[in-house]
């Protein structure tokens, strides 16, 4: 359990970073490699393992969908808003030093322990 008192508008907004940066790796998931058009192709790769070098393809890339390009853009500009939210919220003026870090660490995993009491 967290031992901050965080503010209801901080708690809400981490809660939206963690939903909006899982949004965002989904649909980073299903995009091509690509955003713009490219061809397929394959070349070896040097690595620093007893293994050797490993031999690297990419298929071809149809690139993005106006839709997809759309969707990744606004999910990245609200990430960027909500960052910035979380980041610069007052409740942080209140801390100092050590305790502060504590607070952004235990922030982080605040819905953590939300999700495992509402599991139980």
């Amino acid at each position: 359990m967290s031992s901050h008192p965080y503010p209801d508008d901080l708690l809400a907004a981490q809660l939206e970073l963690h939903q909006t940066r899982a949004a965002h790796e989904a649909l980073c998931r299903t995009l091509p490699w690509s955003t713009e058009p490219m061809p397929g192709w394959t070349a070896e790769q040097s690595t620093m393992s007893a293994a050797g070098p490993r031999t690297v393809t990419r298929p071809e890339s149809p690139g993005y969908t106006p839709e997809q390009a759309a969707a990744k853009q606004r999910l990245e500009g609200r990430l960027l808003e909500l960052t910035a939210a979380v980041s610069t919220h007052p409740f942080w003026d209140t801390l100092q030093g050590e305790a502060r870090v504590e607070a952004r660490m235990q922030l982080k995993h605040a819905h953590d322990e939300d999700a495992a009491s509402a599991a139980a």
